[in-house]
């Protein structure tokens, strides 16, 4: 099989998983915005890569000023990055679980004859951009 067949069925995969999550996968943990940056496929199209990145928005509950005490004690504050982490972690385990039925849309939608084993990675290529960014911005000021 050649290179230029996997890539238009990586085009392919991609486009429709972004509609699958957007339209049909049901499970409360899919929160925040889900992005498919990257699908790595074989040449032999059995195993594919799916890199995805997560912006989930931070949760602020609203807390009566006379609890505020008694809830600081009961659970412990995590950060807002953590939290987006947290979040972006139990997005790729929900995608990784519901794996089977993925393959199985793909299959059917696409019509291929061997549906791939699908594996999902949280991709942070954009975070590791956004800190370089801040690197360089700050060596060119002088801060560093």
């Amino acid at each position: 099989m050649t290179a230029e067949r996997a890539l238009r069925v990586s085009q392919s995969i991609k486009k429709e998983l972004a509609e699958m999550i957007q339209r049909d996968l049901r499970d409360e943990r899919l929160t925040g915005l889900i992005s498919i940056t990257e699908v790595e496929c074989t040449s032999d199209l059995r195993s594919t890569k799916v890199h995805i990145s997560v912006f989930a928005p931070a949760k602020t509950e609203a807390v009566p000023a006379g609890k505020a005490e008694d809830q600081a004690e009961q659970k412990p504050q995590i950060s807002a990055a953590a939290a987006a982490d947290l979040a972006a972690e139990k997005v790729v385990e929900c995608l990784n679980e519901q794996s089977g039925f993925i393959r199985g849309e793909i299959c059917r939608r696409l019509g291929l004859r061997f549906a791939p084993e699908m594996i999902f990675k949280l991709d942070t290529s954009l975070e590791r951009g956004s800190k370089v960014t801040d690197l360089l911005g700050k060596i060119s000021r002088g801060e560093v």
